[in-house]
């Protein structure tokens, strides 16, 4: 069978990029006549550390991968080799979703419990979901999220800068970079260096260029004017490559030669702040851009110690989330259809007890500020904004997705409703979330019954 090209889901594969588990259970539930509507919930139990909030994003993904979900002959055929009867393969092959997806739009700040998102559906086909869906939305999130951190200190602190990601390189995967770049816009920078990411998804590419391009010529001074003749007034040239402040008054001197007025100088090693004052010193009217290590903390710092810049270029501690590298999204059953109703459920198990039903979540607000949250269930009358959305209903689409202009802008806004003090970078307070009243009395009376059953 023919393999893609660095092993890279295509659609005709995408269907399989779920865990094995699922579809041997989809197997045993239409074999077996068991079919039930079920509804999941994909939550986080806990933020990451140090997170106060988390910034939602990759619903766009989600739900391209439940609309378009359909098994090629290749996926049936690659099936069937390994070990799925054939009735089973035949009907994959005219799977199409047909239940209602809920959600919270990109952008929104999410806390702990709270569902990003509910599937209700057969079962054989919600099963399917769970692998995609947290993969998706899990690790566009924790990257909008570390990228809003970025975007929140400069908005305290800074005067406007830039935030462009630098990040591909180091992305874990060629998806991951791409997927980084669409996450880090919505958290709130403003480009991208990643071409293939621009052109996907309509983002900024912004780029310098590398010390190889420096070191390729005899001279640094050459390198210089060698890129502001190809370049001229758009020329940001790389001045760090052997001495930054040396490196500044030959960007200079090349400058008023050419009769150009360079669009920046990029520092990328060093003492960032330190340097950048002395550059500054030099070449106070051109626009200085800061890489190499960046991340939320190290712009704070930058800040607090009066270095001088016009944006930062954050690339690892960006698309690895270096403080806090994973976001542990679940996808659980919360309910499932017998007798013909929708029956709420529930694990019991040691640390990872999960709160039943569908749900609602409610925010209320004060003078433009946020002042908490309601987890409770589905159709209970609650104070507060509903959160969340339906977006697919009886397996059609009812609401748009929004531009990624509009989610970026709609980040914004959300954060700053936050207080302050759920957004500090270390020991934020705990935003409040409460379970309402109803939901607490369903979990404490299905656990009392689940629990009485176990004793049987």
């Amino acid at each position: 069978m023919a393999q893609t090209t660095f092993g890279s889901l295509t659609e005709e594969n995408m269907p399989l990029f779920t865990d094995l588990y699922e579809l041997r259970m989809m197997q045993a539930y239409a074999n077996q006549d068991h079919n039930p509507t079920a509804t999941f919930s994909l939550f986080v139990r806990d933020l990451p550390p140090d997170r106060g909030y988390m910034i939602t994003a990759g619903l766009e993904q989600a739900i391209n991968y439940i609309e378009t979900l359909s098994f090629s002959e290749r996926a049936l055929e690659f099936l069937a080799d390994n070990g799925f009867d054939d009735a089973f393969i035949e009907h994959l092959s005219d799977l199409e979703f047909t239940g209602e997806v809920r959600a919270l739009p990109e952008g929104t700040p999410v806390f702990a419990n709270e569902p990003l998102l509910e599937v209700t559906a057969p079962i054989l086909q919600a099963q399917l979901f769970e692998t995609a869906l947290i993969n998706q939305i899990g690790y566009q999130s924790l990257i909008a999220t570390k990228a809003s951190r970025m975007r929140d200190v400069i908005d305290r602190k800074g005067d406007g800068q830039q935030l462009i990601d630098f990040g591909s390189r180091r992305a874990h995967g060629t998806d991951a970079g791409m997927k980084a770049a669409r996450a880090a816009y919505i958290g709130g920078f403003d480009g991208t260096s990643n071409v293939a990411a621009g052109e996907a998804f309509g983002i900024p590419v912004s780029g310098t260029m590398a010390h190889s391009w420096v070191q390729s010529f005899e001279h640094e001074r050459d390198s210089f004017e060698t890129f502001v003749d190809e370049y001229g007034d758009e020329s940001v040239l790389l001045i760090d490559t052997y001495d930054t402040v040396q490196g500044a008054e030959l960007a200079k001197a090349v400058a008023d030669e050419k009769g150009a007025s360079l669009r920046g100088v990029r520092l990328d090693s060093g003492d960032l702040p330190a340097l950048s004052k002395a550059v500054d010193e030099v070449l106070p009217d051109v626009d200085q851009f800061i890489s190499s290590g960046i991340d939320e903390y190290a712009i704070d710092e930058f800040f607090d110690r009066d270095g001088v810049s016009a944006g930062f270029g954050p690339g690892t501690a960006l698309v690895t989330s270096t403080d806090a590298p994973k976001v542990e999204g679940v996808y659980k059953l919360v309910a499932v259809e017998r007798d013909g109703e929708l029956q709420p459920t529930m694990k019991l198990s040691p640390g990872k007890v999960t709160y039943p039903s569908p749900k609602s979540v409610r925010r209320t607000e004060s003078d433009g500020q946020y002042t908490g949250d309601v987890i409770g269930l589905r159709d209970e009358e609650l104070p507060g904004e509903e959160q969340l959305v339906t977006i697919i209903e009886d397996g059609n689409r009812v609401t748009e997705l929004p531009a990624l202009k509009d989610i970026r802008a709609r980040a914004r806004t959300h954060r700053q409703k936050l207080p302050e003090k759920h957004r500090k970078l270390e020991n934020p307070d705990l935003y409040d979330v409460r379970i309402s009243d109803a939901l607490q009395q369903e979990t404490d009376e299905l656990t009392r019954e689940l629990e009485s059953r176990v004793a049987e």
